[in-house]
């Protein structure tokens, strides 16, 4: 068996992204570097990455469009022990909940356990985002209810949206006091008795994720300040892997699941790295450029995206 890809991975220590293999029950990472060339071939069909650290027992193929990256039984499986499907409610582990940033409007409340730190954050494309609080499960979603309710602020934005944005993103303190205005709010609510109890809450402190993620600052540049200009707007997306298929480029940033490829005349590519797991990958070979893989223009009309 070769190693298979399981997408993009983003450590728990604040470092930069990482692309997962598995083989079996073995599992690695090879870290990826922005500036470099970035590279690959797929090989044979896509089989199912399994669930919960397991291989998949019938190594099932799955359909190359899915960002889910596994069979049905799988992704039962899967579904059976998440958090985010509240089907662990008696799980003794202390979570934070906070509020993620994407665009001036765009925010959103969630939770995610506390030894995970800010990797469940990187993994949503948050480019800022702040601790509300910290404490049981039950009283953690309890908060997001009073925030959804009180506040409008959703615990779920569809991907395609936060992905539409990362070009266009106002100078970082503009970004910090919004987050900082809703974080005020959060504690009216507490000062009113909607807080829980059991929730601790946690000081303000914003954190920005465009330096990690290779996003420059856009809009300083646009007025005239000096701030490095943003990145390109990315005119293509990769809709699926096939066999044979290949893309090179040079790799610009990368956000959530999502790298972003300079592929020279072809233009900047986004390549959902949900849609690599379960391939296994070559080298891409000498005098191959560019991509040759199915993609449609940004706002084309790709497969729809999941909501997290």
């Amino acid at each position: 068996m070769d190693w298979q890809c399981t997408g993009l991975r983003w450590p728990e220590d604040a470092g930069g992204p990482a692309l997962g293999w598995r083989k079996g029950n073995r599992s690695r990472a090879s870290a990826l570097a922005y500036g470099t060339e970035f590279g690959f071939r797929a090989t044979g069909e896509r089989r199912c990455s399994g669930a919960r650290g397991n291989a998949c027992p019938v190594a099932a193929v799955i359909p190359a469009g899915s960002t889910g990256g596994r069979c049905a039984e799988c992704g039962r499986l899967d579904r059976a022990h998440s958090v985010a499907a509240d089907t662990i409610p008696d799980d003794p582990r202390t979570y934070r909940v906070y509020l993620a940033w994407f665009r001036p409007g765009l925010v959103k409340v969630g939770i995610t356990a506390e030894e995970r730190g800010a990797a469940r954050l990187r993994e949503q494309g948050a480019v800022v985002f702040s601790w509300l609080g910290r404490g049981p499960l039950m009283a953690a979603r309890r908060a997001e209810e009073v925030l959804r309710a009180a506040l409008g602020v959703p615990d779920r934005i569809p991907y395609a949206r936060k992905r539409a944005v990362r070009a266009e993103l106002p100078d970082p303190v503009v970004r910090a006091a919004e987050v900082t205005e809703l974080y005020g709010r959060v504690v009216a609510l507490e000062g009113g008795g909607a807080w829980p109890e059991a929730l601790e809450r946690l000081p303000c402190a914003p954190v920005d994720h465009a330096g990690i993620f290779g996003l420059a600052v856009a809009a300083g540049a646009r007025a005239g300040t000096g701030a490095a200009p943003g990145p390109p707007r990315p005119v293509r997306a990769v809709t699926g892997l096939v066999d044979g298929g290949a893309v090179v480029g040079r790799l610009v940033a990368a956000a959530g699941p999502d790298l972003h490829l300079d592929t020279g005349a072809q233009g900047l590519l986004v390549l959902d790295t949900r849609l690599m797991s379960g391939w296994s990958l070559a080298a891409a070979g000498a005098g191959t450029t560019g991509v040759s893989l199915p993609a449609v223009a940004v706002g084309g009309g790709g497969a729809q995206d999941g909501l997290f």
